[in-house]
């Protein structure tokens, strides 16, 4: 009996350190189909009311696509803007950079003895190790060219994806006995709904966060408060520290313009109260236990996605530990691992429940 376990574990080991390393080095095949599929299952039932009053197929289609273009065309027009406006006081930013960075000159020479002029020299020479600007630049640009080829690249998945539906469906189920064919589908229907809820309520979360934070960081005074209450909200796709690098960001443009540290505090204070209201009311009314995965389970799973598809994998991590823990549920065998990596159900507060019931 010790030997079958001691084999068992050996080959569930050896399963999961081969499939690592194929999603590892796989990471520009695997990325954007994963992606793309997650996309498809928000935007198939947008297709299926387009095609349920008569539209063509590839038509419905093509304009559930255009959705998510013009979704994300809206939010980097916002960014150009506000950008835009940002960069009309560069001039000033530099000046307030550069006297805060003498400013810290001053106090490492004072505290450790450096002097100005040796900090100087290792700076340059760390900067002359580091390469030129060109090589800075090209590499800068071919990200934004990889990150362009591999969105058209998911939009094509996309489409592919929805219109042979059918037929990848049908794939699937004759993977499994005749007998089991029902339960697969319904694993299949469990699957499209939970990363179809989880994105929709995300969606709706980055909605909340920017009102929230534009709310927020216009009180306390903060410059261009509306192009940083999107950073941070944008950033909330990378959980856990998404959030605070962007509160972060600014904090430290918001030094550089000339801010004092009651602007510091006051965007501290913003970011804990946003937090508050996001964990305790935003998060159960929009998302909801819909992904419910174990709290241990969801570091583990946002670190070995970062691990293996850097910020990518972060950001798939959840939605692909939701649909895991649906097959798991299903699949007799390995119900202990649902267990293991999902929530246990409690029943939400109760004034969640009047919230909800105010929306209902």
């Amino acid at each position: 009996m010790d030997d079958k376990f001691l084999n068992k574990a050996i080959k569930v080991l050896l399963f999961v350190f081969l499939l690592a390393l194929v999603l590892h080095y796989g990471k520009p095949f695997f990325v954007p189909l994963t992606f793309a599929g997650l996309l498809s299952m928000l935007l198939l039932p947008v297709s299926l009311k387009l095609e349920g009053w008569g539209m063509n197929k590839a038509v419905a289609i093509v304009l559930s696509i255009l959705l998510i273009v013009l979704f994300f065309g809206g939010i980097i027009a916002l960014l150009a803007w506000q950008i835009s406006d940002i960069s009309q006081d560069a001039s000033q930013i530099e000046h307030s950079i550069q006297q805060k960075i003498q400013q810290v000159k001053q106090y490492v020479s004072n505290t450790l003895g450096i002097s100005p002029q040796k900090q100087q020299e290792l700076f340059q020479k760390q900067q002359s190790s580091g390469g030129k600007l060109a090589s800075f630049l090209s590499g800068a640009l071919t990200s934004v060219g990889a990150v362009f080829t591999n969105f058209l690249l998911v939009l094509v998945y996309i489409f592919l994806f929805m219109y042979f539906r059918e037929h990848l469906k049908k794939f699937i189920l004759k993977l499994f006995p005749k007998t089991q064919q029902a339960e697969a589908g319904k694993v299949i229907e469990s699957s499209r709904k939970v990363a179809q809820k989880y994105i929709t309520g995300l969606m709706l979360m980055i909605i909340g966060l920017w009102i929230m934070y534009s709310i927020g960081f216009a009180i306390v005074g903060v410059k261009n408060f509306f192009f940083f209450a999107i950073l941070c909200g944008l950033l909330e796709i990378v959980p856990f520290v998404g959030n605070l690098i962007g509160n972060i960001l600014t904090v430290v443009v918001s030094l550089a313009q000339g801010g004092d540290m009651n602007l510091v505090i006051g965007i501290l204070v913003t970011y804990g109260l946003v937090q508050f209201i996001q964990s305790y009311i935003l998060e159960p009314l929009v998302v909801g236990s819909e992904v419910s995965i174990h709290p241990v389970f969801t570091i583990i799973g946002i670190v070995a996605g970062e691990f293996i598809w850097g910020i990518a994998g972060m950001i798939l991590a959840i939605p692909i530990l939701g649909i895991t823990k649906i097959v798991c549920d299903h699949v007799e065998p390995l119900k202990p691992f649902g267990f293991l990596i999902g929530e246990e159900k409690k029943k939400h507060s109760s004034m969640i429940d009047k919230v909800k019931g105010w929306f209902k």
